[in-house]
């Protein structure tokens, strides 16, 4: 085998690992970073301790404390993924010592997504409920 015919080999197979490790990088990005929402993930066990108190009766499916609880979220920031009108559920994670709902709240998507925001929309994270 001639000595041109081995480089191309070599830059062929070069080439190939540079694909095969970007294509591992962009999957394992999107792991981390909420299944490609582009949202940080976060375990549930970070969060405060009223945030799994509501995930708890969201999986009971209630009673809950406010109304509102279990309405559609309009994703109208459109900081989660854009999904058809319906899609999202909001519930309200208590703030101690507020005398209203607070701004924490947890989003709950049909597909089982789960997302918190202590800033009342402003921004979001994805909840790792197992963890």
């Amino acid at each position: 085998m001639g000595s041109s015919r081995r480089i191309t080999i070599a830059l062929i197979g070069l080439i190939v690992l540079v694909v095969a490790g970007w294509t591992v990088r962009e999957l394992v990005a999107d792991d981390a970073s909420g299944g490609g929402s582009g949202l940080p993930v976060r375990a549930l066990s970070e969060l405060p301790a009223e945030a799994a108190g509501t995930w708890r009766l969201i999986e009971k499916g209630g009673p809950f404390p406010y109304r509102e609880d279990g309405t559609v979220f309009g994703n109208r920031e459109r900081l989660l993924p854009a999904e058809k009108p319906g899609y999202y559920r909001e519930y309200t994670v208590g703030t101690p010592g507020s005398e209203d709902r607070g701004a924490r709240r947890i989003v709950t998507g049909s597909e089982g997504e789960l997302y918190y925001t202590e800033d009342h929309y402003s921004s979001f994270v994805v909840v790792d409920p197992d963890k």
